[in-house]
């Protein structure tokens, strides 16, 4: 550990000298150390640590990023003596009226470091592509899809985990699912017909009861130590987060949680999810489950689940009350249950027109949706220009598969994307014609067995967190402030173009 603290020594020495920039301190502090918590009624499973964890690369990486940053912005960072740049005042472009009235899409407003979106090429994690990430991320021992756990740890630091890193940190993630007894008692109470995302809210909302953030400040701490316990508790989050997902799968579909299988440490997060709801000897639905988490992780920071996480996290509200504010963005209907309508679409049409229809039949039960009114569920994005990268994922998978490739319900979204984008086009309304991510991912785990409509957004859910509460703990690194845009009632807007509308008074 020793060398460790020397080598964030370094790193803050060598960002300084870099770029002009004096540090108030160089000295190295104690690492952090999770305070003792006031809760002993509820026990917790002890904690695996890595030789070389997650906290130590963010540890080395942090010093960098913020001194990156000050460059950009002045005034950024509680670490940072010097003053001026020549990057603040730079334009990133201007705002219409039609971007504040349209949902803000558009607008150059956040800064989100795990991924960037493009409208051509899809989603890049830290610079990489999806296929890339294919490529690279560690996979499961018998396995073939990229663990999302490899990729948590990528979105936290930016850099590709070894196998034994992606190991370690699956181990200690596992040892933090234990959920405490009194939130186990709430999630049992509740009724079964309560929706599983409001289930889902209160369970990750409870666990701020041991929010290690919390507890620190209100104790009192320094600003340049808020990312540790911020790290802490998200990592908590997302772990906890599957677990609480298995126990409200198996309270509202399973009759109750008496034959739950305990968490085997040495298995991996999806996989023990997917064997406490009842398919772990599934080998398709656990690789299946493993490529969605990992895909679903992160979307850049404008989406509502990643944005409200981000905007509840910046009044130092901690990882657990913003993760579960942001689920209640995701229980949306136009955010997180596209994936429901998608298969509700497909079955649809099953019954209409049967088993793998004629390209005609399919392409008239389309034209008769647009006409009356209707959308296509599973196409078109608010960014995207292109085919969804997670889409032709999820696709490929379904492909490689013989015993999915041979479903009717997979055929249909095959076919759907063969005919679906050429009448969308001759339509004219859309801007993207072409499938995102949820075109695919109902009908994949709708094969293996998953067919209660109403959870596949907690499924969403339980991957999310990876990514948004990746964000949240740069957010807390980098000293971003309080959110706090400026709105503008109509009349100040009329006022600001100029615009003589009748009836409006300015």
């Amino acid at each position: 550990m020793l060398s460790i603290r020397s080598s964030v020594a370094r790193q803050f020495a060598n960002a300084a000298k870099a770029h002009g920039v004096r540090y108030a301190s160089t000295k190295v502090r104690p690492m952090y150390r999770p305070a003792q918590s006031t809760y002993a009624e509820y026990p917790v499973a002890p904690r695996q640590r890595a030789s070389v964890t997650v906290q130590d690369t963010l540890a080395e990486i942090i010093p960098e990023r913020q001194a990156i940053a000050k460059e950009l912005r002045p005034n950024t960072f509680f670490i940072v003596t010097r003053t001026g740049s020549q990057h603040g005042d730079k334009v990133l472009g201007n705002v219409t009226v039609e971007q504040v009235f349209g949902g803000m899409r558009g607008i150059k407003a956040m800064v989100w470091e795990p991924s960037v979106l493009d409208s051509e090429e899809g989603i890049r994690f830290w610079g990489r592509t999806i296929p890339e990430c294919q490529q690279v991320l560690p996979t499961a021992p018998g396995g073939k899809e990229m663990l999302p756990e490899a990729m948590f740890w990528y979105l936290l630091t930016g850099k590709v985990p070894s196998a034994e890193e992606a190991k370690a940190f699956q181990e200690e993630l596992v040892s933090r699912s234990t959920l405490p007894e009194f939130v186990e008692k709430a999630l049992d109470a509740l009724p079964t017909s309560l929706h599983p995302m409001t289930q889902f809210i209160i369970g990750v909302a409870a666990l701020n009861h041991d929010s290690q953030f919390a507890a620190q400040y209100k104790k009192g701490m320094k600003k340049a130590d808020y990312w540790r316990p911020a790290l802490e508790d998200s990592l908590d989050c997302v772990a906890k987060s599957f677990t609480i997902a298995a126990r409200i799968y198996r309270n509202t579909y399973l009759g109750g949680v008496k034959d739950m299988p305990a968490l085997q440490m040495d298995k991996d997060l999806s996989w023990n999810f997917a064997n406490q709801i009842g398919f772990g000897g599934s080998e398709g639905f656990v690789e299946v489950i493993r490529l969605y988490n990992a895909l679903h992780t992160d979307h850049e920071g404008g989406n509502v689940s990643a944005h409200t996480t981000h905007l509840v996290g910046s009044a130092l509200s901690d990882p657990f009350l913003a993760y579960s504010a942001a689920l209640g963005g995701l229980a949306g209907p136009l955010h997180g249950l596209a994936n429901q309508e998608v298969l509700r679409f497909v079955l649809a049409a099953q019954k209409k027109l049967g088993d793998f229809p004629s390209d005609e039949k399919l392409k008239e039960f389309i034209w008769d949706t647009l006409k009356s009114g209707q959308v296509i569920p599973g196409y078109g994005h608010a960014v995207l220009r292109k085919p969804d990268p997670r889409f032709m994922a999820l696709q490929q998978f379904g492909e490689s598969r013989p015993e999915v490739a041979k479903d009717p319900v997979f055929g249909y979204v095959n076919q759907l994307y063969k005919i679906a984008p050429g009448v969308l086009t001759e339509h004219g309304k859309t801007k993207n014609p072409f499938p995102n991510v949820d075109s695919a991912s109902g009908s994949l785990l709708y094969h293996y067995g998953l067919k209660q409509f109403d959870f596949y957004t907690v499924t969403f859910g339980t991957s999310r967190s990876m990514g948004a509460l990746s964000q949240l703990v740069w957010d807390r690194a980098l000293g971003l402030p309080l959110e706090r845009p400026k709105s503008l009632s109509m009349a100040a807007i009329a006022k600001l173009i100029k615009a003589d509308i009748p009836g409006l008074k300015q």
